[in-house]
């Protein structure tokens, strides 16, 4: 890169074309040639916006920003010129149009990310360069967990704009657990009717004594899935739900005791949890409860379909931290166990997914989950999401699964930012903005061949202790803009990349994220507002363990 103009992520190439800047005003027409109509509407409802510049349809002249795809680019690549007319944004697709236009944003400057002009009537500079860009990974994730704490339909589509302008371009939405269901079944009304509410809510860490004594939840309409899929794919940005099975399931097993470890314990006695942890309360390993997961997934297919986008076709399906003790316990999985010829429970987990995996191939689809659905053996087409450290992704890459890597160690955005007392809610170990910047997703044990299988990266957030948006906020920024440049750029080995040069380039970032209304973590520490003082989290100390 020959010209930094403060870019996150950081382009493989932007060069000066001639000295000084170039202006944009009332008059600046946009050109959208065939393909490229989605991100002309995207154009003059966000920037547009902010600008107040109307972009008219083109006319002739140099005034005029020219949206093009062209062959010789990458998919998702892009080049951007801006020599004083005409201004151009080409890309290989669609996508990466799109994403020459959220650089295209970054290039004018933090007021081009507000919703409305704060100087109406301004000229708009635009620096003049050429920026030839293409990301590393296809798969840069984000999982966000809105079953801990339910996130509102308007904050989920305010993280899917967050997500673009950083161009990460899958949303891993976390919709069931033990704490809450939050999608609407229509065969199992239940579903939302009980499993969506919790009566109180544990505050902090479990071993914290400090409750919030109001019933909490929430549901999303299967209209509003609909609707937050839509708004994704105009941002080029492809949805995978997860609905957990057979383990983190206690929300739905207190809606239908049925599908729960009936001779073993009294199903019809739980309520949706309203601590943390991992529930005991696991799915039964019944015929009865396959009908009902497959009727669920029929629903979450037809409302999450399979289309032209490069990973729609999977479908989450948990897979991770299933107690056994009431399988050890429940004639009727023994008996299972039994007629299967399995071994012991850590089959029976397996034959659980393969189920699964199995069922969703037969309707061409694929199965992904946590890397716990590794043991017992896979379908070809299922894939991984490497949570525990490398070991798993590093097994499934090997056994010719793709994988996601996502290693708590270093992606997972509930961790803590600082040693610091005054984090709020401390948990897990100090992951700072530089380590997830030195973060490296393809592990190196991995020859070229094997490498080929990692699809890209993730990060997490898990909401267990986020009680509110700004909570998930401080947690996920600056962070998720590490971890951007690490899922988009083609960075050197984590020890020899230029944090200092990242840390000047998120000066300019941060006034963009101001301007969205980000609620991030300032690189001196919490405000006084984002501290949590006298609530008890689970800090770990030292250095995470690289496993």
């Amino acid at each position: 890169m020959t010209d930094n103009v403060d870019l996150i992520p950081a382009p493989a190439r932007c060069s000066r074309n001639t000295a000084g800047r170039t202006s944009l005003g009332s008059g600046t027409a946009l050109e959208a040639r065939p393909g490229t109509e989605g991100v002309a509407r995207w154009l003059r409802a966000t920037v547009g916006a902010a600008t107040g510049l109307p972009f008219p349809e083109a006319g002739e002249g140099a005034d005029r920003l020219v949206l093009s795809i062209e062959p010789d680019l990458p998919p998702e690549g892009y080049r951007l010129v801006s020599d004083g007319g005409p201004y151009r944004i080409q890309g290989g697709g669609a996508a990466g149009v799109f994403w020459g236009a959220q650089t295209f944003r970054q290039l004018l400057g933090p007021d081009a990310f507000r919703r409305a002009p704060v100087r109406p009537g301004r000229e708009w500079d635009l620096p003049r360069v050429t920026v030839e860009d293409s990301p590393r990974f296809r798969w840069r994730g984000l999982m966000l967990d809105v079953a801990r704490h339910f996130m509102p339909k308007e904050g989920v589509l305010r993280y899917l704009d967050l997500m673009a302008a950083h161009k990460l371009n899958v949303f891993h939405f976390h919709l069931t657990d033990d704490q809450g269901w939050r999608i609407e079944i229509r065969r199992h009304p239940r579903l939302t009717e009980v499993a969506s509410w919790r009566a109180r809510t544990k505050f902090g860490h479990r071993a914290s004594p400090l409750w919030e004594e109001k019933p909490h939840g929430g549901y999303y309409t299967q209209d509003d899935i609909r609707e937050i899929v839509a708004y994704a794919a105009e941002r080029h940005i492809t949805v995978v739900p997860e609905i957990d099975v057979p383990g983190h399931s206690q929300a739905a097993v207190a809606a239908y005791p049925e599908l729960g470890n009936t001779d073993v314990t009294d199903t019809t006695a739980l309520t949706v949890w309203d601590t943390w942890g991992i529930s005991a309360d696991v799915l039964a390993p019944t015929d009865t409860t396959l009908r009902f997961y497959e009727g669920v997934f029929e629903e979450v297919l037809e409302l999450f379909p399979a289309d032209a986008a490069e990973f729609s076709a999977f479908i989450h399906i948990g897979g991770d931290e299933c107690r056994k003790e009431q399988w050890s316990e429940s004639v009727a999985a023994k008996t299972r166990i039994a007629e299967l010829g399995l071994a012991d429970e850590d089959e029976l987990q397996s034959w659980f997914i393969g189920h699964f995996d199995k069922w969703l191939t037969a309707r061409g689809r694929r199965l992904i989950g946590w890397d716990e659905i590794l043991e017992g053996g896979l379908a070809p087409g299922a894939a991984v999401s490497s949570w525990r450290g490398y070991g798993g992704g590093v097994a499934a890459a090997r056994a010719g699964h793709d994988v996601v890597m996502c290693p708590e160690q270093y992606v997972y955005l509930d961790h803590r930012q600082a040693p610091g007392e005054d984090e709020p809610v401390p948990i897990g170990f100090v992951r700072t903005l530089e380590d997830v910047y030195r973060f490296e997703p393809v592990p190196s044990q991995l020859s070229e061949a094997e490498a080929r299988h990692v699809l890209g990266t993730q990060a997490n957030v898990w909401t267990e202790v986020m009680e509110d948006a700004a909570r998930v906020d401080y947690q996920t920024f600056p962070r998720l803009a590490a971890f951007a440049e690490v899922a988009w750029s083609s960075l050197p080995a984590p020890q020899e990349r230029d944090f200092a040069d990242f840390e000047r380039r998120m000066a300019a970032h941060y006034g963009r994220l101001d301007a969205l209304g980000v609620a991030y973590r300032p690189p001196s520490g919490p405000r006084p507002w984002q501290r949590r003082p006298g609530v008890l989290g689970r800090p770990l100390q030292g250095p995470p363990p690289n496993r």
